[in-house]
């Protein structure tokens, strides 16, 4: 982690970006709108937990498409996973991904000014309005995983639409990164239903991400009280849930950055937490 004396100058240096996402406003709240099927395998292997690097294509010169990191099975731990080991001092700050991408960007800038990784559940609709995000997220050394296609209340659907929410989203993950991605986190709600499990595991997934403090940045209680209910609940191995789409989460970032680092928690990816 990079030492607190240095924070107000790097805080200082993402500024203009924080403030170039707040000008623009946010869309988050709004479920995405598909734009289009997926059509076609990509290619390279989906299965390779570590990813491989890009080189020339055999006959054609092109760069390859670079695998990301697929699902883990973690021995020992529950088909839902709402938070990783209480003995170690990490914790996993975990987005949602949906929303203005200026707002994305900044996120991802200001968590990697700190030396933090983060985790992001992107919506499949997302992904197709701002394709170029899957790769900024994977190359900036965070996890990337589905938040289903269109951001709607999934425990609400029969098993066919739910099915279709889990696999539309894989299928655009799997189209951009080679992967289906590495996690699954249920749209609308902090628990999967038995039957969302069961779908999950079938699309490929083993576990459901759950977690155990919400921020409550979708209320926009602006950004003190961001920080203060994260740092009001945060212990060792939490998983925390916020939001690309709310001006207040790219606001309160350096400060709970900071007190996170203040109380020795280190902000990893959800796979590295239970790793």
């Amino acid at each position: 982690m990079i030492p607190i004396d240095r924070r107000s100058a790097l805080r200082a240096g993402a500024g203009a970006a924080v403030a170039g996402a707040l000008a623009t406003g946010c869309t988050d709240s709004a479920p995405a709108t598909p734009t289009g099927s997926v059509s076609g395998p990509p290619r390279g292997s989906a299965g390779s937990p570590g990813g491989t690097s890009a080189g020339p294509s055999p006959g054609n010169g092109r760069p390859a498409v670079r695998t990301a990191p697929a699902p883990r099975r973690f021995p020992g731990q529950p088909a839902e996973i709402a938070h990783g080991p209480r003995d170690r001092a990490r914790v996993a700050l975990t987005f949602h991904g949906q929303g203005d991408p200026a707002t994305a960007t900044a996120v991802l800038a200001e968590a990697e000014r700190a030396g933090a990784r983060i985790t992001v559940l992107a919506v499949g609709g997302w992904l197709d309005e701002h394709p170029a995000l899957a790769r900024r997220i994977l190359d900036g050394g965070h996890d990337l995983g589905n938040h289903t296609l269109h951001h709607i209340d999934i425990s609400e659907l029969d098993e066919a639409a739910a099915y279709a929410e889990i696999t539309g989203c894989a299928q655009r993950l799997r189209r951009l990164t080679g992967s289906i991605g590495s996690w699954f986190r249920p749209s609308r709600t902090q628990h999967a239903t038995p039957l969302v499990q069961r779908l999950a595991r079938k699309a490929g997934y083993p576990h459901v991400l759950s977690y155990d403090v919400d921020s409550l940045d979708f209320t926009s209680p602006g950004a003190a009280a961001v920080t203060r209910t994260v740092t009001g609940q945060i212990r060792n191995g939490s998983v925390v849930s916020l939001h690309f789409g709310y001006a207040d989460t790219v606001a309160a970032l350096p400060a709970l950055l900071d007190a996170l680092e203040r109380r020795g928690l280190r902000a990893v990816t959800t796979t590295e937490l239970l790793t």
